[in-house]
């Protein structure tokens, strides 16, 4: 799997969209600056997630991005795919060509292996990564507050 920083800074740049479109449009400076993203190579990466839906940009004053859909409709397998990512561990990309012209021995492990993740990564969506770092959060909170009030922790 070649997940490079552009289909990474996607899912991340999507879930700081998740995380802070409900009070109105985000703009691209503020997923800067938040994510430590260059904000030409997001502009980049925005205009591939606008082309696929995920995304709808509002223009002018006040102006940024919402999500396309709902968070949990939108699933960090179509992210990386928008981006033209694809999670891929053979190393013909598919064409099983890999040992001198042929298939590999190994060919279809390696295939399957691309599938389950595609299969993973689709059945996560950023509603699911919403709520996995608000309940992390939560208990960060929560420790942080038993260790003020001298609480030992029972894990």
């Amino acid at each position: 799997m070649r997940l490079s920083t552009k289909g990474r800074y996607a899912v991340t740049a999507m879930l700081d969209l998740a995380l802070n479109g409900s009070e109105g449009p985000v703009t691209l400076a503020d997923i800067s600056e938040n994510q430590g993203i260059s904000l030409s190579y997001l502009e980049q990466l925005f205009a591939s997630l606008r082309s696929k839906s995920l995304v709808r940009g509002v223009r002018g004053p006040g102006g940024g991005y919402y999500l396309g859909r709902a968070s949990d409709e939108i699933s960090i397998a179509d992210i990386i795919c928008a981006v033209d990512e694809w999670v891929e561990f053979t190393r013909c990309s598919g064409k099983q060509n890999c040992h001198d012209g042929q298939r590999c021995l190994t060919h279809n492990l390696w295939d399957d292996l691309s599938q389950q993740i595609f299969v993973f990564l689709s059945d996560i969506t950023l509603a699911d990564l919403v709520e996995r770092g608000v309940e992390r959060e939560g208990k960060r909170k929560g420790s942080q507050v038993a260790a003020a009030l001298g609480i030992k922790s029972v894990a």
